[in-house]
């Protein structure tokens, strides 16, 4: 299962972004800020869009652990 490594909301925050900010200028869709609310792992898309505005790798993101069954 893939999750967040780093608090996106926090970081984006860091950098200068607001959530509102992002959806209202459409840099974000609106189902994607949603999302990261949520802690809702992105599309491919997404990933290279917060990458872009954050301007690091998916790695620093995003990581992979087992499912625990």
């Amino acid at each position: 299962m893939l999750y967040y490594k780093i608090d996106v909301v926090k970081a984006l925050k860091e950098k200068g972004f607001t959530l509102r900010q992002l959806k209202t200028e459409k840099t974000l869709s609106g189902s994607t800020v949603d999302k990261i609310y949520a802690g809702t792992v992105l599309s491919t898309a997404g990933i290279d869009q917060l990458c872009a505005l954050l301007c690091c790798q998916p790695g620093d993101i995003i990581a992979y652990k087992p499912d625990d069954k």
